[in-house]
């Protein structure tokens, strides 16, 4: 995930990640280029091994919701402040403030965004 200005150049051609906000995914065994138009950016890069385990990367918004599997989660803030609903309780992040989420098979709600949310669950994906 990356900010406005940054192009992935792959022997495949390019994986465009101007528009902030926005993941994309690719094989971390893909040779890439990274060409810098116009800076500066902030990239979050959620990497594991397919084998093992299932990652994920969502960017929430205000009013968005993500379903969380069992596993690990981590909400980072990125900007001035955010906020997430789980269980009923709302947790109040800061910039490059974040929030551990183990465990948990429930419904996590963004109140105030945006928020960066990396999930590492067991098994590999189907």
């Amino acid at each position: 995930m990356a900010g406005s200005g940054l192009v992935l150049q792959t022997p495949d051609g390019e994986i465009d990640v101007r528009r902030p906000f926005r993941p994309v995914r690719f094989a971390g065994e893909t040779p890439i280029v990274s060409r810098l138009e116009a800076g500066p950016v902030e990239v979050v890069n959620l990497i594991g091994d397919r084998r093992h385990a299932s990652v994920d990367l969502a960017a929430l918004r205000t009013g968005e919701t993500r379903r969380l599997a069992a596993g690990i989660h981590i909400a980072y803030c990125p900007a001035d402040r955010a906020t997430l609903r789980l269980h009923g309780e709302e947790h109040h992040l800061t910039t490059d403030g974040g929030l551990r989420i183990e465990d948990i098979d429930d419904m996590v709600v963004c109140s105030e965004g945006p928020i960066v949310l990396g999930s590492v669950t067991c098994g590999s994906p189907s």
